[in-house]
């Protein structure tokens, strides 16, 4: 597949089941590939990802995020959360995506001239690893979605998991089966996006 066919392929995919095309051992060797050669500024390596999968992906959505929501999300309006929670919990897995807070302030020392922007860094760090797991499971046909549901959920899912504290959550990429693609998205051009000079 040509890389233009993997960035066509990539969407938010919302409609997943647990019935991967290929095994959960590939998936998780593409997640561990795509962020190890991922760029980060001045080799920070500060973005990690803990891989979710059976009781505990299922856990994330049907008791942590779901307890969390219905402390605050008024009862008239929860059942449209609950419907959503639940095309999360159907999918295979979630990938957490986490940022290190240690590792930026490590390099706001080192790099004392550039202090003020590591963390503006990360945050681009961060997005291209998203970008490059995404489109690596694009390729092999496992669809996926990006969930923000921190940082409201972020302490229960530390402990939880045993995060380390200097790891900040920052999304949940929510993956599966592919049931249902989305239709047609008009884009602009790159003609309208990009000037050349």
């Amino acid at each position: 597949m040509a890389y233009s066919d993997i960035l066509k392929t990539r969407r938010s995919i919302y409609i997943l089941n647990d019935q991967l095309p290929v095994s959960q051992a590939i998936v998780a060797g593409r997640i561990k590939e795509a962020i190890s050669l991922s760029p980060t500024a001045f080799m920070m390596q500060g973005i990690h990802a803990v891989i979710l999968t059976g009781d505990n992906h299922k856990k994330l959505w049907d008791k942590i995020v779901y307890n969390t929501l219905q402390k605050i999300v008024p009862a008239e309006a929860f059942k449209r959360t609950e419907i959503k929670l639940n095309t999360f919990s159907q999918a295979t897995g979630t990938i957490l995506l986490l940022r290190d807070l240690e590792a930026v302030e490590q390099m706001r020392k080192e790099y004392a001239t550039y202090a003020d922007e590591m963390d503006n860094w990360s945050w681009q760090d961060l997005g291209i690893a998203m970008v490059n797991i995404w489109n690596s499971l694009a390729e092999i046909n496992v669809g996926a979605n990006i969930q923000h549901y921190n940082p409201l959920i972020n302490d229960e899912v530390k402990a939880t998991w045993n995060i380390p504290a200097n790891y900040q959550l920052v999304g949940q990429m929510v993956y599966g089966g592919i049931v249902s693609r989305p239709g047609d998205k008009e884009r602009k051009s790159g003609d309208e996006l990009v000037r050349v000079v």
